[in-house]
Parts: structure tokens; C-alpha cells; sequence
């Protein structure tokens, strides 16, 4: 066996991208195609979960998506209550902890309410956790942490010269949470698209062309491979990272 054979990622974050193709594809209603992800949502985060990984990040509704028509964006909306309203329970039994990161600001007062009760719910389980970025973007990410930082200097309860990548990290949205060692992208796009752009930075990228709603098991075993036999350097030697030191 492989030294990388047994390697499982601590945190896998997921692009979910290719919910429209997949049912125009099938002469299908856009909608169609959401509705058929939130099932590829449940067995993915079943199966993150019996294969012992510790965190994964979906990125279900980014910054940029309010640009796209307002009937979609409603239907989203509706999709996201309703799996709160549906999904919860189970996550709780099954001691997943649920989070959400985005600009919460932004989303209706009853999304936000029903968020808030299902991260509580969840809040001490000691499983998975799942984490759900909405109206999130990597740009504001970083923004909303330079701002805050500013703040905290001209209150005069910060010294410039001690900020570092260790004090703007502890503002982001992940802020206690190890950055992802996998990112996989569906739908055959390869890029990140201003998802999690400081927290990327060292994980291992694996793009498929599979659209979401397709997306099965043996997709996620093709990625979780292709992460085992990967040699992750951080900027080391091979040799260094051979001898597990600073060779």
C-alpha cells in the first residue's frame, strides 16, 4: 500500500457547480436541477461523515449569485428553508454540526432566524462539521477582516506592526477551522470563483466535469485518490517532506 493510500482530508470544500446544465440538459426547468442537487448535498455530507472527515464547506450561494434572475435566486432561498426544514433533525442525530458563512445581513430575517436555530441545535455535536457558505465571497472575506482590524487600530487596542497572517486569519469566516486540504470543483470550470481565496491557498485542488446533481460516490473516491497520492511540500523540498523534517 501506498504511504498515501490511508490519507483522508481533515476538511474538504466543495464548488457545487452545474445545477442549470444538468437540467437543461434533460429539457428540464432550471429549478429541477437545484432540487436534484440537495440530494447529492445529503449523500455527500453521509458519506464526509463515515469516512471520518472532520470539516466540509459547501459553497451553495455565493456574493455573486443575487446577479442571476430574481425568480432563481427566490427559488434558492425556498430550497434553503426547506432543507433546514427537512435536513436538520437528521444532521442532529447524526452529530453533525451545522454552520453558516456568509453576509448574513443580506439574506431575508426568516432564512437568517431559521439558520440561527439550526447552528444552535447543533452546537455541541461532536461529528462532521458541516459548513455552508450563502451569500459568501472570498473578497468580502478578506475585506470584512481588513475592516475589522482597522477598527481594533483606531481604537487604539491593536499595533499595526502585530498584525499578521495569524491575527487577519482569526477574522475570517473559517476563523478556528484548519483550511481545506481538498477543494473539488464540478461541472468542468477550473477555477475557484472568489470562494475561500485566503484559506485555498496551500489546498489541493481536483476539478471534475461531472455536473453536481451526477455527482456519486465514486466521483468523491476519485478525488479523495487523487488527494492520497499527492505530495502536499508547503513550499519545502521533496526531500524534506521525505525525511519529515528539514532535511
Amino acid at each position: 500500500m501506498s504511504q498515501f493510500a490511508a490519507r483522508i482530508p481533515r476538511h474538504v470544500a466543495i464548488i457545487m457547480d452545474g445545477n442549470g446544465r444538468w437540467a437543461r440538459a434533460r429539457g428540464l426547468p432550471r429549478p429541477a436541477g437545484h432540487r436534484a442537487a440537495m440530494k447529492v448535498v445529503r449523500n455527500v455530507v453521509q458519506e464526509c461523515s463515515r469516512r471520518g472527515v472532520g470539516y466540509l464547506t459547501l459553497f451553495a450561494f455565493s456574493s455573486e449569485n443575487w446577479q442571476r434572475p430574481r425568480e432563481e435566486v427566490g427559488l434558492i432561498m425556498g430550497l434553503f428553508l426547506d432543507a433546514l426544514e427537512r435536513e436538520v433533525a437528521d444532521l442532529h442525530e447524526n452529530r453533525v454540526r451545522l454552520r453558516f458563512i456568509g453576509a448574513r445581513e443580506t439574506l431575508a430575517a426568516q432564512l437568517d432566524q431559521r439558520m440561527a436555530a439550526a447552528e444552535a441545535l447543533t452546537a455541541g455535536n461532536d461529528g462532521l462539521t458541516l459548513l455552508v457558505a450563502v451569500s459568501y465571497g472570498g473578497r468580502w472575506d478578506i475585506v470584512r477582516a481588513a475592516r475589522r482590524l482597522a477598527q481594533e487600530t483606531a481604537a487604539g487596542r491593536l499595533d499595526p506592526a502585530d498584525i499578521d497572517e495569524s491575527r487577519l486569519g482569526e477574522q475570517l469566516a473559517l476563523a478556528g477551522v484548519p483550511d481545506p486540504d481538498l477543494m473539488i470543483r464540478t461541472g468542468g470550470e477550473q477555477r475557484i470563483s472568489n470562494f475561500l481565496l485566503w484559506n485555498l491557498a496551500y489546498s489541493e485542488l481536483f476539478f471534475c466535469d461531472v455536473l453536481w446533481p451526477a455527482f456519486e460516490v465514486e466521483h468523491l473516491q476519485s478525488a479523495f485518490d487523487q488527494f492520497a497520492a499527492r505530495e502536499r511540500r508547503f513550499g519545502k523540498t521533496s526531500a524534506q517532506v521525505q525525511a519529515g523534517g528539514d532535511a
